[in-house]
């Protein structure tokens, strides 16, 4: 009994980056990621309150926020650049937030998240990414 509950350990080990590999991300300048058509699902309900990337960054720290725009670089491991008609921001993604998802800069995306304020800077931390259509 001992042995099979070793193999069965060591093949969940050893098949859990096949399962990482395809989680989605960005593709865009400064992207290692390649594309991936995968997507687990989400909330499909009323989302937090509309708001663009001016009025996001006068917002108090942890006020949950929906802007639409597109992510048009990456900036370092999970930081990326995001920009709407009316300016640009930091968004910070965790790997686990992609969900299968894949954009470039050219597609456009809703991200929902919490205002992240520090002494000075602002920045979205984003707990929902989907592509949206044109």
């Amino acid at each position: 009994m001992k042995k099979f509950a070793a193999i069965t350990a060591v093949i969940a080990l050893c098949s859990a980056p096949a399962f990482a590999a395809n989680q989605g991300g960005f593709t865009g300048p400064g992207s290692t990621q390649q594309t991936s058509s995968q997507q687990n699902g989400g909330f499909t309900g009323p989302n937090g309150s509309k708001a663009t990337v001016e009025s996001a960054k006068s917002l108090r720290d942890d006020a949950w926020v929906t802007l639409s725009g597109n992510i048009v670089e990456r900036i370092s491991d999970d930081t990326y650049l995001f920009k709407d008609a009316t300016g640009t921001i930091n968004v910070e993604i965790k790997d686990k937030r992609w969900n299968g998802v894949t954009v470039g800069p050219q597609d456009k995306v809703e991200i929902q998240g919490e205002v992240d304020k520090d002494w000075n800077s602002v920045e979205i931390d984003v707990k929902e990414i989907r592509k949206v259509s044109q």
